[in-house]
């Protein structure tokens, strides 16, 4: 997420250019998510950065917050997804954590991306918050109000369960 609001086509009265105002520096904050395909739950930090430790948090949290069973996840082919970091949680899990890699370049197959992009149009376009602070409050009060009503989040997301 970047403090910089995304912009998209927007209505303004006919003539005038809708000036939308940006911050000085493009501050920046990234998610790292995970959405149950079957029940809807999302579990999503903010982070500074998106490195290979940030990942293994996500994937350390799915683990602490499933004590029990085997937890799937897909994740795209990115290179902070495959090293010592996650590997050390992968062995933790002692064979309850199975990571599904999925093909370079195919978002459509990542139930996560639609989520994101659904937040991004709901959340942050064509919008300058104060803040970085009030844009993660924002974030956060996003995900809090759609684990309230999951089924929300399988329509969003193309679930059969919907």
């Amino acid at each position: 997420m970047s403090w910089l609001p995304t912009l998209r086509a927007i209505w303004g009265p006919k003539g005038q250019q809708v000036m939308i105002p940006t911050p000085r520096q493009p501050y920046k904050r990234y998610g790292l998510g995970t959405v149950n395909y079957h029940t809807g739950e999302t579990v999503v930090l903010f982070r500074r950065r998106k490195r290979r430790i940030e990942v293994a948090e996500l994937l350390q949290t799915l683990v602490d917050k499933h004590p029990t069973g085997t937890i799937f996840v897909a994740l795209d082919n990115a290179n902070t997804h495959q090293d010592d970091e996650v590997e050390a949680v992968l062995r933790a899990a002692a064979g309850r954590l199975i990571l599904l890699y999925l093909p370079t370049y195919s978002p459509w197959l990542n139930p996560i991306e639609m989520l994101w992009r659904h937040f991004r149009r709901e959340v942050t376009h064509c919008e300058l918050f104060e803040s970085v602070k009030t844009l993660l409050v924002a974030a956060q009060a996003f995900f809090d109000r759609y684990n309230q009503i999951p089924d929300k989040i399988l329509s969003i997301i193309g679930s059969n369960t919907a």
